[in-house]
């Protein structure tokens, strides 16, 4: 029985293939932005270390919680208490309590990121990390990314096809590499803002608002094509 040539592994002379990789890049304005908050405590005593936690975090919370829809998510990570031991003598004396709570925010409104970030950075004993920019998983310019990559992969074949003086027939395959926006929050050298404050809460200080320029990320696409042709005219 013969087989059919469509099915041969690396085509026949009757029906060659060719294989081409499409590739596409892009350059777009991310879509929401993320921040670390880790707010702090310190106190001779357990008890005292861990009202002074909860009341800085309850604090933050609120602040946060205040500026509604531009705030898409709020999450509390680790916690801790920890005790600090004194340095000299055998017995083992806590000498204080140090108090952490990590909080992330997302953001979606960057004016308001910038405003929040400043307030936050006022705050006592709070620390600010961030922002991190990225797209949402299910942003458009994931879908344009690959439909470039397969545009390209379409092109160059046809290029190669008419080289040869044949013409394509048939696509055979088509393999997506899923090598789009591989880091969700990337952390770039100089692309965030970091800041540690100790001092008195924002009311009070009215600092400006941070002015922030979003970085644009890079959007990425691949993948492999292989297409049967026409017999070239060699």
């Amino acid at each position: 029985m013969t087989q059919d040539p469509t099915h041969q592994p690396y085509g026949t002379p009757e029906v060659p293939r060719v294989a081409v990789r499409g590739e596409a890049r892009l350059e777009v304005d991310p879509e929401i932005a993320r921040i670390g908050i880790t707010v702090n405590a310190r106190g001779t005593d357990r008890r005292t270390a861990l009202e002074d936690l909860t009341r800085r975090n309850n604090a933050v919370l609120d602040l946060v919680k205040s500026y509604g829809e531009p705030v898409e998510k709020l999450e509390t990570g680790a916690f801790s208490i920890t005790p600090e031991l004194t340095r000299h003598g055998r017995a083992e004396r806590v000498r204080a309590y140090h108090g952490r709570v990590h909080i992330t925010a997302e953001l979606s409104d960057f004016t308001t990121l910038g405003e929040l970030t400043t307030r936050l950075a006022d705050l006592e004993l709070t620390r600010v990390d961030g922002p991190w920019w990225a797209l949402r998983p299910t942003s458009p310019a994931h879908g344009q990314a690959r439909r470039q990559a397969v545009l390209e992969a379409v092109q160059r074949a046809r290029e190669y096809a008419e080289a040869l003086g044949a013409r394509l027939a048939a696509l055979v395959e088509l393999a997506d590499l899923g090598a789009e926006n591989a880091t969700p929050f990337p952390a770039a050298p100089g692309s965030g803002m970091r800041t540690m404050a100790y001092g008195a809460p924002a009311e009070d200080a009215g600092a400006p608002p941070l002015d922030l320029e979003p970085q644009r990320q890079t959007v990425y696409a691949q993948v492999n094509a292989r297409f049967t042709m026409t017999p070239p005219q060699l």
